[in-house]
């Protein structure tokens, strides 16, 4: 098999991750309103694997449908906390409530990523991987904050793993890179069994 791979998302560390896999691929942002869909989804009491899974198959079918024969990879991560969605924050207090609404507690990352090819789903899987924050103080987190924003706006839970956000935590279990977003190991093994990727 020799079919084209497609990202199906902005994401740096998406393509990074991608990239530094030897991966041979070309990006195309879907065009979809995220919250909207994701109000309405949560609206139906939908569970938060549920929720990345069908944004990340709405993201992946998007650009599918423009693109026939190509595989393109769709996307999506949420963070469960307590029973409910944290999103990306979008001004620095709200990253500060989030984080200290995270702190000392622990909570689920989601990473959903589907597969389509000529406006259909033909593979799909979501990483969990459960964190816990350490009790940090106010004192570290207002710097934190100082050093990191904007720069964590794009990502759940106003951390990254990769960056400082890893002080934040005393126990991670589960998959880094379904961390960062992207369930590699899974997704590789896929497209290699597949022939899309040598083995």
């Amino acid at each position: 098999m020799n079919s084209s791979i497609m990202l199906a998302s902005g994401s740096k560390i998406r393509a990074e991750l991608l990239r530094n896999a030897g991966i041979d691929f070309s990006v195309m942002l879907p065009r979809i309103d995220e919250e909207s869909v994701k109000a309405a989804l949560l609206a139906d009491e939908a569970a938060p694997r549920d929720v990345a899974d069908t944004l990340a198959e709405m993201k992946a079918r998007k650009v599918s449908d423009k693109n026939p024969g190509s595989m393109v990879i769709g996307c999506d991560q949420v963070l469960e906390h307590r029973g409910a969605l944290i999103s990306k924050a979008s001004t620095k207090e709200e990253a500060e409530s989030q984080l200290k609404a995270l702190r000392n507690d622990r909570h689920s990352l989601l990473s959903a990523v589907v597969v389509c090819q000529d406006g259909k789903p033909i593979w799909r899987h979501v990483g969990v991987v459960r964190l816990q924050m350490r009790d940090f103080s106010d004192a570290f987190l207002e710097g934190y904050l100082e050093r990191n924003w904007p720069d964590i706006s794009e990502s759940v839970g106003s951390y990254k793993l990769e960056a400082e956000g890893v002080r934040l935590f005393s126990r991670i279990e589960g998959d880094y890179f379904s961390v960062l977003g992207l369930p590699m190991l899974e997704l590789l093994g896929w497209l290699t069994v597949r022939g899309d990727v040598q083995g």
